[in-house]
């Protein structure tokens, strides 16, 4: 990925989570507050990998304080994530009788995947990108299995919460283009630049469409108020 699509990433990343931060604080963050911390998460860790990002060209040591930075900051966005997704299965759950068992499972069978394709993956000695990439890459197809799980408990709702809908849809996308990236860049290291921005693109999406769920509405309230009484 060349300078300028960083910068661009980079400016437009963080304006849309400042829009997303924005919307939420006006209220829906009591609802959504694991989405809350993940948004303001990734505003910070995006802010701590710019100046590495745009100078892992300099030196070995530019490199290496990139990969350092870039994995810390992926670990604790992926236990943010989990958060998210185990507290919106939570909220979609609520009409369930056996919610709390079903949390429960999920969790721990989620947390077990983890461990087991951790040992998989990891060996002492082995560079952090060399065991991250391909555990991230199942983290996010275990995220996606999950989300699927997510929808179909909305989609089965009588009551339909399309703000719900829309978070978990944008995540969707998220966890299918991380998946998809990382395994390209482990069959070959070619493909790092393009899945780069492939993967851009789809975080962008997903918090373009988090900002559009929550974004104030312009419709004046009076004319709410005239359209119901009519």
């Amino acid at each position: 990925m060349n300078i300028a699509s960083q910068i661009a990433g980079h400016v437009v990343g963080l304006l849309l989570d400042v829009l997303v931060v924005d919307g939420l604080r006006r209220g829906p963050y009591r609802r959504y507050p694991f989405l809350f911390l993940y948004v303001i998460g990734d505003f910070l860790t995006t802010v701590l990998e710019i100046e590495p990002s745009l100078t892992f060209n300099a030196t070995a040591a530019a490199q290496q304080r990139w990969r350092a930075t870039y994995w810390i900051d992926e670990q604790i966005m992926q236990g943010l994530l989990f958060l998210l997704v185990i507290s919106l299965l939570y909220r979609a759950s609520a009409g369930t009788r056996a919610r709390r068992t079903i949390l429960l499972g999920v969790i721990g069978a989620t947390v077990l995947f983890a461990t087991i394709s951790l040992a998989v993956h990891h060996r002492p000695g082995m560079k952090t990108g060399q065991w991250m990439t391909p555990w991230t890459r199942d983290l996010n197809s275990s995220s996606a299995v999950l989300d699927l799980g997510l929808w179909a408990l909305l989609i089965r709702s009588r009551e339909k919460d399309y703000r719900l809908l829309m978070v978990s849809g944008a995540l969707g996308i998220q966890f299918a283009a991380g998946a998809m990236g990382q395994a390209l860049r482990e069959i070959s290291r070619a493909t790092v630049p393009a899945t780069g921005l492939f993967i851009m693109f789809a975080n962008l999406a997903c918090t373009y469409i988090w900002w559009q769920a929550f974004r104030p509405s312009k419709t004046p309230k009076n004319v709410y108020t005239k359209n119901r009484a009519a």
